[in-house]
């Protein structure tokens, strides 16, 4: 058996790792030359993040990122950040913290592998290839000694994929299952092929939405790489502001995040923007995976009935389709997606925490959990607006 051993590193700054070794493990797909499966853990991402002062001192998000080398190579590694509240997560622990404070704990600070702001499922637990049981096992034993070490409450790991929820349970943490909604290409020629799997009701609702949304006296317009101008940041800027006072308080990214997204991210991003008089009035934001489009940020300076819908959602199916990816990840919460065709999803989570007596009853509330968000998925795939049956009548 190879017994060479694993080193593990805790940097304060992607700075310290280069592109390439980062992106070895986090996006080893790309070496075909396409996308990666999302931008989300790519080292530049999390490097505009860093640079643009939107994690880091002040924000509640240290980073500490988790490396794991073998002889010299680095062969896995996690964004990991070290959070003195739950904000910015999506995957809720408030009541947690209350209940462990409420005992005489303390819960802050935690460890949290996860992308900042990003309610997005992708990997996070990344490995270079051939080194995946040793690279994954030697990150959660070193979160987790990391965690023991400093005395931290708990760590956290957030919209991992399924497999490294099994991976992760297996090596001892807690599993956590939460769900989303998400839109599914099935082989859709285009939007109208789409809503003929619908019920006819829906259809027409749908139809009925889009023609509102057109209505607003200009034009929604699509900007993705070298088509997106400065002046477009500008403006969603002023979108994203008003989102994130209304929602958080604070928006959680800062302006300068824009502008190195503009320099660095251009073709990782797909920007809609409604348009009147050459003004913007109203913008959505999305991320392009190999496979998936991600609704990230939406925000306006005027309400327009429907305009919402047509710009996060149904903007975002005619970019799916025409770019043939498998789906659309609209972003945390919201049953009025179902009704737009957006199927409720499981998501999954890893959790370790170090009292053994709140750990325990952790376990026992994620057990119930678990059942209760089966329940309603099943449910709410149920009233879902496509069609029952394959015979329906005509319009």
């Amino acid at each position: 058996m190879d017994q060479k051993p694993v080193e593990i590193r805790v940097l304060g700054s992607l700075s310290q790792i280069a592109a390439g070794d980062w992106d070895a493990c986090a996006c080893p797909e790309t070496t075909d030359g396409g996308r990666p499966l999302d931008p989300f853990t790519t080292h530049r991402f999390l490097s505009a993040l860093e640079d643009s002062g939107s994690v880091g001192a002040g924000t509640g998000w240290q980073p500490q990122y988790l490396t794991a080398y073998r002889e010299g190579v680095l062969i896995a590694c996690a964004p990991l950040y070290a959070k003195n509240h739950s904000q910015g997560e999506y995957i809720f622990d408030h009541n947690w913290a209350h209940a462990f404070e409420q005992a005489g704990g303390r819960y802050y600070p935690k460890l949290q592998i996860a992308v900042p702001f990003t309610p997005a499922t992708g990997r996070r637990l990344l490995v270079r290839p051939g080194f995946e049981a040793i690279g994954q096992s030697a990150l959660v034993q070193g979160a987790v000694q990391l965690a023991a070490d400093n005395q931290v409450s708990s760590l956290h790991v957030t919209f991992c994929t399924e497999e490294e929820a099994r991976i992760g349970a297996e090596l001892g943490l807690l599993p956590r299952v939460s769900q989303q909604f998400h839109w599914l290409n099935e082989g859709y020629a285009d939007f109208d092929g789409f809503l003929a799997a619908l019920s006819s009701r829906k259809r027409k609702n749908i139809r009925k939405e889009r023609a509102q949304a057109q209505s607003f006296g200009g034009e929604i317009r699509s900007y993705t790489g070298e088509d997106i101008r400065p002046e477009h940041w500008d403006a969603f800027w002023d979108f994203y502001q008003d989102t994130g006072a209304r929602k958080w308080g604070t928006p959680y990214l800062t302006r300068e995040f824009f502008a190195i997204a503009h320099e660095e991210l251009a073709d990782d991003i797909h920007l809609v923007l409604a348009e009147r008089d050459g003004h913007p009035v109203a913008g959505a934001l999305n991320f392009i995976g190999r496979e998936t489009l991600f609704g990230r940020y939406w925000g306006c300076l005027e309400h327009h009935p429907c305009l919402h819908f047509e710009m996060c959602y149904y903007q975002a199916i005619d970019f799916a389709i025409a770019r043939g990816l498998a789906r659309v990840e609209a972003g945390a919460q919201g049953e009025h997606k179902l009704a737009r065709g957006y199927l409720p999803t499981e998501t999954h989570s890893l959790h370790w925490l170090g009292d053994p007596g709140f750990a325990d009853a952790v376990a026992r509330y994620l057990k119930a959990e678990r059942a209760a968000v089966a329940e309603e998925v099943e449910v709410l795939t149920s009233y879902g607006p496509f069609r029952k049956t394959q015979v329906e009548e005509q319009e």
